[in-house]
């Protein structure tokens, strides 16, 4: 019997579309859903069916199995019928007959309905699950489908997550149509309710939107290394740099406070205090305590892996925070079980907790000092290592062209890279050596040069100095003598001073080669006869005819 399935093709289409799911997987959902119907109907459970769709048609055969002896009708078929069906037909092979499955009673239809229900949901749901199950703990955008008192149904693109009420800020108010960001805590294969659960409450969506808002925390300059969360009252984190030139907490805060506003926004209010983490726990659980300041922190012995915060009178109530808010915050940040004592407690309890903070400090320097040193240790042995690698011209794969004579290492004595020399630096080094002497013997040249153009220069002032020291000599009078012997010595002095300034002048002046000078010429010579665009030489044709 054969049946064209326009309509039904339409409706499969439609749920290929609205689920997703390819045309293979519904086209072996329909055919599943055929064989139990028609076994339903003939009330045969383990009958051989085969349903064949080919061109929008759809074929549906009751298979029986060629054996020698005939147990069940139904079932099987002897050779000899076969024969009669298939001259070419062997033991063990099955004989088609085709069936009008238009005559399934209702319980068969209802049952074929089912089945096709059942797989593509199934086939939906592992399609789901290959979808979302690589994207665990990753933040998407999703709209609000439905509010409920205990959950909301959420729209995260090729399924609906559910959002329950433990994993939703508390000061938040949602509505249909809501864009929200969510972060995907589970993916569920084999579930009855929803296969993927959503959070907004959870310490990884507040990570994660640090990741978006602080691009070094989103390449790995800066790390979270922990976060602890009240949803909609206040987080606590604590960030590290792993670049010395970068502050940490600069940076996730922002240039006026522009990134972590905006997560606030998106946290609807939620306040977050941001602090440096340190390896150092005193330290870390002073940081986690702000905006109290801990006096010391030393450990308690009668708690396991328990501490005792020692505060000052006037801030035990900071300390603690309201309803022991930043007290749990700190707890859950540092994994330590914490007491926070004033110091005047301590006090009457006798314990001298100065001094234990201070023993707790200095060994936590000396293991400090010793890791520097170890790794500094290793660094020097990798640096070495390398040395030993670039400098060992042995092992080159390169020969030189010219035959050069140079030292082998094993001549050389003392550490290979304190008296070794490539044949680059001492080409370098010839190089530099005769630019310096052909620059020393051309400025010696200019100086000669000028030295030898350079005339005496004499001021109206020394002439008239010079006349009157002839016109003195006539005239002999003991008290004049002394006067020119001063104006001599002041004249000498000017003409020192004059000396120095214009040999300081001539050292200023540039010095060229004579290559150098002969370009300069030729640069000039072709400046003055150069061609000028701007005049029109065609006007003073008619002066020349």
């Amino acid at each position: 019997m054969k049946l064209k399935v326009d309509t039904l093709q339409k409706a499969l289409q439609g749920i290929e579309n609205d689920r997703q799911l390819s045309s293979e997987i519904v086209e072996d959902a329909l055919r599943e859903a055929l064989t139990k119907a028609y076994r339903k109907h003939i009330e045969i459970p383990d009958a051989y069916v085969e349903v064949v769709i080919e061109d929008g048609i759809i074929h549906i055969y009751h298979q029986r199995k060629v054996v020698e002896d005939v147990e069940d009708d139904e079932l099987e078929i002897s050779l000899e019928d076969a024969r009669k069906v298939n001259k070419n037909i062997q033991l063990d092979d099955f004989v088609n007959e085709e069936v009008d499955f238009t005559t399934f009673d209702r319980a068969a239809v209802v049952l074929a309905k089912n089945v096709m229900k059942q797989k593509i949901r199934e086939a939906e749901k592992a399609q789901v699950y290959e979808e979302y199950c690589d994207k665990l703990d990753e933040m998407v955008l999703g709209v609000v489908e439905t509010v409920e008192e205990k959950f909301v149904i959420v729209n995260i693109g090729k399924t609906l997550a559910m959002l329950k009420k433990s994993q939703q800020i508390p000061t938040e108010k949602y509505y249909e149509g809501q864009k929200l960001l969510v972060v995907i805590t589970e993916v569920n294969k084999e579930t009855k309710g929803a296969q993927v659960l959503v959070s907004r409450a959870t310490p990884v969506f507040v990570r994660r939107l640090f990741e978006r808002e602080v691009p070094e925390i989103y390449n790995g300059i800066i790390e979270i290394k922990a976060i602890a969360r009240d949803p909609g009252e206040r987080c606590k984190i604590a960030v590290y740099s792993h670049n010395e030139n970068i502050d940490p907490i600069g940076a996730c805060i922002g240039p006026r406070g522009s990134r972590v506003q905006t997560i606030i926004n998106e946290l609807n209010g939620e306040k977050i205090d941001i602090f440096e983490w340190s390896d150092n726990i005193s330290e870390l659980i002073e940081n986690a305590l702000s905006p109290s300041e801990a006096v010391a922190v030393i450990p308690n012995e009668n708690v396991k892996d328990g501490l005792i915060v020692v505060v000052p009178d006037s801030q035990l109530s900071l300390a603690i925070g309201k309803r022991g808010k930043n007290a749990r915050l700190a707890v859950k940040l540092s994994n330590r079980k914490i007491d926070i004592k004033s110091e005047s407690e301590m006090q009457e309890l006798g314990i001298d907790y100065m001094t234990i903070a201070k023993e707790l400090q200095e060994e936590y320097e000396a293991k400090k000092a010793k890791e520097r040193a170890y790794k500094q240790q290793q660094k020097i042995e990798e640096l070495k290592h390398s040395e030993i690698e670039i400098e060992n011209v042995d092992v080159a794969d390169f020969d030189y062209d010219d035959d050069i004579d140079t030292t082998t290492y094993e001549e050389v004595e003392g550490p290979i890279h304190q008296n070794t020399t490539t044949l680059f630096e001492k080409e370098r080094e010839t190089e530099l050596d005769e630019m310096e002497e052909a620059a020393r013997i051309a400025k010696e040249k200019r100086k000669e040069k000028t030295a030898a153009d350079i005339k005496e220069y004499t001021s109206k002032f020394e002439n008239f100095a010079d006349a009157s020291n002839k016109s003195e000599q006539v005239v002999s009078k003991p008290k004049k003598k002394v006067e020119e012997a001063h104006i001599e010595t002041k004249d000498e002095q000017k003409e020192e001073e004059l000396q120095k300034k214009k040999a300081m002048f001539e050292q200023m002046k540039p010095i060229y080669s004579e290559e150098e000078l002969a370009e300069i010429e030729e640069a000039e010579y072709e400046e003055e006869n150069a061609w000028d665009d701007d005049v029109d030489y065609e006007e003073y044709d008619e002066y020349y005819d």
